[in-house]
């Protein structure tokens, strides 16, 4: 059974009439009476009482006309369905983000994508690079931005570094400056009061990185706090905090940036090699790389990179 002979036979069903019904679909009339036949052949009954100037329904006719007329409409919507995610109308994107991108470079990119795309769900998982990457690699996810390089063996993505972001010393404005100079060394940090992030944050494993490579070890007056918790403890002086720029530089909170460019990171978008991204995605995608450019990079307080 064919959806063209369904076609067929719910609009002989419709006009009663051979000839118009072939009209209606634009087909010849031998050719819409051969595909009746041949559907009351695969069926084994006749759907149709034929006499001359008049048509009408046999018992089997009208037991399949209601479920003809479901199966074709059906059918049209699911070829609007379809149709309507191609044209980005429906549909999801799946992205992950690093806690600190959520916080600065990704919200704004959503509400762009969304003024443009109002009827795609968007879904977002927070997390560490190294568990982005896993659950990237596991189909979980269509795009992740994450910090390169990533340690140790990563599974097959393909990685666009996007922009290289500088890290900065962030204070309380109440408590004093952190160092009377207008850059602070990572060396400056020994017995510092820091406030850190908890396990799983890139930034916590990057900082502590560049302490120890300084040789020291950093010391925590409060350790394990979320984003936005970290920002609250060094509001309240418990003490300073590395954070990258475009985090610190909406925070209200003092900056002093490091002298060189020891403490930067590189910020990436990643997908699966082996499977491409959905057309959603793939718009997301642009529409983070087109923010990017018309962002005035001393205010995301990053480099683009080309």
């Amino acid at each position: 059974m064919q959806l063209q002979q369904l076609r067929y036979f719910a609009a002989v069903a419709d006009t009663r009439h051979f000839t118009r019904a072939a009209e209606r679909l634009h087909v010849a009339q031998p050719s819409l009476s051969q595909q009746i036949k041949a559907l009351e052949r695969e069926l084994g009954a006749d759907l149709f009482h034929r006499a001359r100037g008049h048509i009408a329904l046999t018992d089997a006719g009208e037991a399949l006309l209601p479920l003809a007329r479901q199966i074709l409409a059906d059918t049209e919507t699911a070829r609007r369905e379809v149709q309507e995610v191609a044209q980005l109308r429906r549909g999801r994107v799946r992205l992950g983000a690093p806690p600190s991108l959520c916080a600065s470079l990704v919200p704004d990119v959503l509400r762009r994508f969304h003024d443009a795309f109002p009827g795609i769900e968007l879904i977002i998982d927070e997390g560490g690079s190294q568990d982005l990457v896993r659950t990237l690699a596991a189909g979980e996810l269509d795009l992740a931005l994450i910090i390169t390089p990533l340690p140790g063996q990563a599974p097959a993505l393909a990685a666009t570094e996007l922009l290289r972001e500088e890290l900065v010393v962030a204070s309380s404005p109440a408590a004093p400056p952190p160092t009377k100079a207008r850059r602070i060394r990572v060396e400056d940090l020994r017995d510092r009061p820091m406030v850190m992030f908890r396990r799983g944050y890139d930034l916590r494993e990057f900082t502590t990185a560049a302490c120890r490579a300084a040789g020291f070890e950093p010391s925590f007056t409060v350790e394990g706090g979320e984003m936005d918790a970290v920002l609250g403890f060094v509001r309240a002086g418990l003490g300073i905090a590395v954070l990258p720029g475009m985090v610190a530089a909406r925070s209200g909170l003092r900056i002093t940036p490091f002298a060189g460019h020891a403490m930067r990171r590189t910020i990436a978008v990643a997908h699966r090699k082996d499977v491409a991204p959905p057309r959603a995605a793939r718009e997301l995608r642009r529409v983070l790389l087109a923010y990017l450019r018309s962002a005035d990079a001393d205010d995301l307080g990053t480099r683009l990179l080309p």
